[in-house]
């Protein structure tokens, strides 16, 4: 199995001793170094392990025939653009479980015509984690609010994207989705 074990740590800008404590049970910086280059067999477990420290999915870490991740050919910061000092690919967005979309056909407040974006569900116990974020929450009769999420509590409360609107108060929502990934052709 070939892995891009590395590639994602260099993209990530983590040593081996970064990722070695991030594993759990943590482990040593030769481990991984061994299990990058292939010296070492990766077991689906040591994959998983990786992956979890570094916040990826195991799909990420490992190099697929029919899959072509792209190449870095810039980092952008504040000294402008520049090549990276290594080769490196990044992997295409994955849709994770639970996850949503949102289509715009019409451009409103950040947001332009042909955008998707793409939201995390969330059960009411978790809505003060989106709090000052943009949300999707279900409305009565198959409709949908999307705006600001201002205030949780029994109601949630949007402010709509539109300028000039004014905000809106659903009633104990069974669920919400975040705004995590936006996708925008240019």
């Amino acid at each position: 199995m070939i892995t891009a074990i590395r590639e994602v740590r260099r993209a990530k800008g983590l040593t081996l001793e970064d990722v070695s404590r991030r594993c759990d049970p943590p482990t040593t910086a030769q481990t991984i170094g061994r299990l990058e280059t292939g010296t070492r067999t990766v077991s689906i477990g040591w994959l998983n392990r990786i992956a979890a420290a570094l916040g990826v999915e195991a799909s990420d870490l490992v190099t697929l025939p029919d899959r072509t991740d792209p190449p870095v050919a810039a980092i952008l910061d504040d000294r402008g653009a520049h090549a990276p000092r290594r080769t490196t690919t990044v992997p295409p967005p994955q849709v994770a479980p639970g996850q949503i979309a949102i289509t715009v056909a019409g451009g409103v407040g950040d947001y332009r015509t042909g955008d998707v974006i793409w939201c995390a569900m969330l059960a009411p116990a978790d809505f003060a984690t989106a709090l000052n974020r943009d949300v999707l929450v279900p409305q009565p009769a198959g409709r949908f609010a999307f705006g600001r999420l201002v205030a949780v509590g029994g109601a949630v409360t949007l402010l709509p994207p539109n300028t000039g609107s004014q905000s809106l108060k659903i009633e104990d929502p069974g669920w919400l989705a975040v705004a995590v990934r936006l996708i925008r052709d240019l």
